[in-house]
């Protein structure tokens, strides 16, 4: 199907590829990708860019118009990829999931990033490219990283925006960095907005004396309105939840509207992927076992201490669209043996020019594991910069990947 609107031209793509790439003739999914370009550029041979998504879980942007790929699409084609399970590419929910807990996690354990990259490559033979260039944002720079060391012959060049990874961390080690991180966030939002660490802790309150129901039957629990501190590490996080805690009450009630938003904004309807595989990211051999939860600071348990990207066991018994995971989730929790989604050897001969931006300030993303990994990873040019939080490709497109490109043409 082709799809126009001003600036773009669509074209969707769906592909049949196995559950299991070790099992070809096994079980099959779909795998949706929408592929634009610049309808002036019809009928002109333009390479192929390869869009990895953020999350885990998170299916690519749709699309309002071409400014976030303006510049990309004045050379390429661009290809957004649904990452298997998200968005059209056989969705992982709450109402498509079926079978036992131990089934749903023999499943899942699928969708990670060494899975995604065999899909990759799927794609890329059915559609007769040679190499094609990537663009990891985020968790999709973590995909990257797998790619590289998978199949680095397939990839022309690779841009990475707040997604390098440590290529050898488990998931303990990302949190104990983490949490430093967030609390310093928290800090930094109560700087801006210091009226707004009374609002929260009288929201904190409320809610723990208080029986509070969402408008889909959950109840709003004190931890699950601290999820909301997730969105700090983005541009225009402080002004969001400002704004958000800010006309939460109406008289000793609060607000629908606010009820609404917290539900939206914690509910994972959409991306239960985030939740149920989030600490595996960094699994490779060890099991994660709830690696947040067993490392939570105890000052993280003040009324007006957010959290950030941070999964928690309690969330799959107290958010509807995560109970059918809740079993699964543990077991996944549990399970050691995951096999390594990095090979340093291979990336310390990696042939790909690589460039990457890391914000100095990023609350998901450690700027010293990236580091580290840019000196370890061979052609990787480093931006560092606190110019951005986390989604700077998205507040300034026609800055951010321009110089991403440039910087690839660059001699080390």
């Amino acid at each position: 199907m082709t799809i126009t609107m001003p600036g773009l031209t669509a074209v969707d793509h769906e592909f049949t590829v196995p559950l299991d790439h070790a099992d070809p003739g096994g079980r099959t999914i779909q795998v949706f990708a929408r592929e634009i370009r610049d309808p002036a550029k019809t009928g002109e041979d333009l390479p192929l860019m390869l869009f990895l998504q953020g999350g885990p879980g998170g299916k690519s942007p749709r699309l309002t118009g071409p400014a976030h790929w303006a510049h990309v699409l004045k050379t390429h084609r661009v290809l957004l990829l649904d990452q298997r399970g998200t968005g059209r590419s056989t969705p992982v929910t709450a109402a498509t999931i079926e079978g036992t807990d131990a089934e749903t996690a023999d499943y899942l354990r699928h969708f990670r990033a060494d899975s995604i990259v065999a899909d990759c490559e799927l794609i890329r033979r059915a559609l007769g490219v040679e190499q094609w260039e990537t663009w990891g944002q985020s968790y999709g720079g973590f995909v990257t990283f797998t790619y590289l060391s998978k199949a680095p012959e397939a990839l022309k060049a690779c841009y990475v925006t707040g997604g390098t990874p440590g290529l050898e961390s488990t998931a303990d080690d990302v949190y104990r960095r983490t949490y430093p991180r967030v609390r310093a966030k928290v800090e930094r939002y109560y700087r801006r907005h210091p009226g707004d660490r009374a609002k929260v802790r009288r929201i904190a309150e409320h809610l723990a004396a208080t029986k509070v129901m969402l408008p889909d039957g959950d109840r709003l629990t004190v931890d699950r309105f601290k999820l909301l501190g997730q969105v700090l590490g983005m541009g225009d996080g402080f002004e969001v939840m400002h704004w958000l805690v800010e006309e939460a009450f109406t008289g000793a009630r609060l607000t629908d509207e606010f009820l609404y938003t917290v539900m939206a904004r914690t509910g994972f309807v959409d991306s239960p992927i985030y939740a149920v595989l989030h600490e595996h990211c960094y699994a490779q051999g060890a099991a994660p076992a709830w690696a947040a939860h067993r490392l939570r600071p105890a000052d993280f348990d003040d009324p007006e201490m957010l959290t950030g990207e941070m999964i928690y066991p309690w969330m799959f018994d107290e958010i509807r669209a995560l109970r059918p995971f809740k079993g699964a989730a543990e077991l996944l929790a549990a399970r050691s043996g995951w096999p390594p989604l990095y090979d340093p050897a291979r990336l310390a001969a990696n042939p790909v020019p690589v460039a990457a931006i890391a914000y100095h300030d990023d609350m998901y993303v450690d700027l010293g594991l990236s580091l580290e990994t840019s000196e370890r990873v061979g052609n990787v040019r480093m931006w560092v910069t606190n110019e951005f939080e986390h989604d700077g490709y998205r507040v300034l497109p026609d800055q951010v990947i321009p110089k991403l490109m440039r910087m690839v043409r660059e001699p080390l």
